[in-house]
């Protein structure tokens, strides 16, 4: 009776680390170090903090960037419109690939789905979108989609400069870095663009 007790926590003992590696993984969206046979495939706890964040903030610019291609009025809105969405799908897909190290390598970007995109908005976000897809086309319109970008962009700005402070990842640093560099370059075109519409 005692030997089978010692042996089932030896056997437990073994099983629980295993067990405990499976559903770190599976919390982190990414496979198992046994899986992928690299230790360092996982995400570690500040990068799945700094890509969740990430996504968050940018699914919102991307979703406001949609709906600008169709009620923007003005040209360097609907420009930029269409430069952010072109951006927010790439880091999109960027970042959802460094999640899963398991995904096949590819030169194609692959857009977020709509309910992907809105999945992510909290109800700031939400209610951002919905006052948006209510407004009708004109100034009012640009004006409103150009401050929230202004304010989305800082947010982001915000998530990129605090991973870039405790990071430590190599390869996350680097897609921040990146960031951090569109993200100010896109908030100097947003004020010409606010000033703009304002004269």
């Amino acid at each position: 009776m005692h030997r089978r007790l010692a042996l089932t926590a030896i056997a437990s003992a073994v099983a629980i680390p295993s067990f405990t590696t499976v559903a770190l993984a599976q919390l982190q969206g990414g496979p198992t170090a046994a899986a992928t046979g690299n230790s360092g495939a996982r995400m570690g706890e500040a990068e799945a903090r700094y890509v969740a964040d990430t996504l968050a903030a940018g699914s919102a610019s991307l979703a406001a960037s949609r709906v600008a291609l169709t009620k923007g009025s003005d040209g360097d809105v609907k420009q930029f419109a269409r430069f952010e969405v072109a951006e927010q799908e790439t880091i999109a897909d960027v970042l959802k690939a460094m999640r899963d190290p398991t995904q096949a390598a590819s030169g194609q970007v692959k857009p977020p789905a709509e309910p992907d995109v809105t999945g992510q908005l909290d109800p700031k976000g939400k209610a951002m979108l919905d006052k948006l897809e209510q407004a009708k086309s004109g100034k009012a319109f640009d004006l409103e989609y150009i401050r929230g970008q202004v304010e989305g962009h800082q947010a982001l700005l915000k998530i990129q400069e605090a991973y870039l402070g405790s990071g430590k990842d190599r390869e996350t640093i680097g897609v921040a870095k990146l960031a951090r560099g569109q993200i100010r370059e896109h908030l100097a075109l947003l004020a010409d663009i606010e000033k703009d519409l304002k004269d």
